[in-house]
């Protein structure tokens, strides 16, 4: 008589598919999950921005300021440094939709081409302080020892100054009343007081990012294969410690076009023949009763510009922590 478990052995088929040795590991997996390619952080914050309306809304608004920004003229043919002053402080009409300041200029051209002095500068000194804060972090987290000591406490003397009295004293410094600097020369003196006044807050942020990072096994197993500081730092450190300086530096173009304006409100920032949005605040202040107009119009862009680039660090920032997804 027959063992029927060692019968029911025998009769059993051998198992098929993902138990097989050398099978697939998306073996058993949907067609549309097979051909799918692994994703790394950066495509796995790309598909999650795609899902969100806030993400294109303020993408858009940033694209039309960028637009503004590099070709003033699709936007208007006005002249926004020379006016007539027939037309002075006439109100918006079908020849000026935002009318016409004290001297007679098309405030909607002065709107349009106040876009490209703002952005600029903001852009500019958001870029040195990412690039100036970054290196003094990633230094300062990978060296550690008395390196990292000294940077961290001339990051402090500089977190110790007011943000706007240290922009005020600078710029009056070298951009006083009796200074005759150009437009250019202006922009980067502004951009010089924002970058020197907001770096170290990007030096902190890299600085934790990098001490978090640095241990990691990937970075052990790195050096003990015998990369050098700088293919570590490049390949490995970067990379892996970029996500945070975006989210902040998205959020700071916002914030220094905001602070270009108040200290070009303030009179300290920008000036004329230099057309922003500051300026034109600045000089609409006085005419508030009689043409608010002037004032409302930049007021719009400079606000709309800032929650713009604000919304877009939002949506970055959810994107990129997987907590928050």
């Amino acid at each position: 008589m027959s063992d029927p478990s060692a019968a029911s052995i025998v009769s059993t088929p051998p198992a098929t598919g993902p138990t097989e040795l050398g099978a697939p590991t998306n073996a058993g997996l949907p067609e549309n999950a097979r051909k799918e390619k692994p994703r790394g952080l950066l495509g796995d914050a790309w598909r999650d921005l795609r899902r969100k309306p806030l993400f294109w809304i303020s993408a858009t608004l940033i694209v039309i300021f960028l637009l503004m920004t590099a070709f003033p003229s699709l936007f208007s043919s006005g002249d926004a440094e020379n006016g007539n002053l027939q037309n002075s402080l006439v109100g918006p009409s079908s020849d000026a939709w935002f009318g016409y300041d004290l001297q007679g200029r098309d405030v909607f051209a002065r709107v349009i081409y106040g876009a490209r002095a703002s952005i600029v500068v903001s852009l500019l000194s958001v870029a040195g302080v990412l690039l100036l804060g970054g290196t003094m972090g990633i230094i300062a987290g990978y060296r550690g020892g008395w390196v990292d000591a000294l940077l961290s406490r001339i990051a402090d003397i500089f977190f110790g100054l007011p943000f706007v009295l240290g922009a005020i004293v600078i710029l009056t410094t070298f951009n006083g009343s009796g200074t005759s600097n150009s437009k250019a020369e202006i922009m980067a003196l502004v951009s010089m007081s924002l970058i020197v006044l907001g770096w170290p807050v990007v030096m902190r942020l890299m600085r934790s990012s990098v001490l978090a990072t640095k241990e990691a096994d990937y970075i052990v197993a790195a050096r003990a294969l015998g990369a050098g500081t700088g293919r570590i730092i490049l390949k490995h450190l970067l990379p892996n410690c970029l996500a945070p300086l975006l989210v902040y530096g998205t959020i700071l173009v916002g914030s220094y076009i905001g602070a270009e304006a108040t200290l070009s409100f303030l009179g300290v920032g920008l000036k004329s023949p230099v057309v922003s949005w500051g300026i034109m605040i600045n000089e609409a202040q006085s005419l508030l009763r009689v043409s608010p107009y002037l004032l409302f119009f930049p007021a719009a862009f400079l606000v709309t510009a800032v929650l713009s680039f604000v919304m877009l660090g939002e949506a970055v920032r959810e994107a990129l922590d997987p907590k928050l997804r």
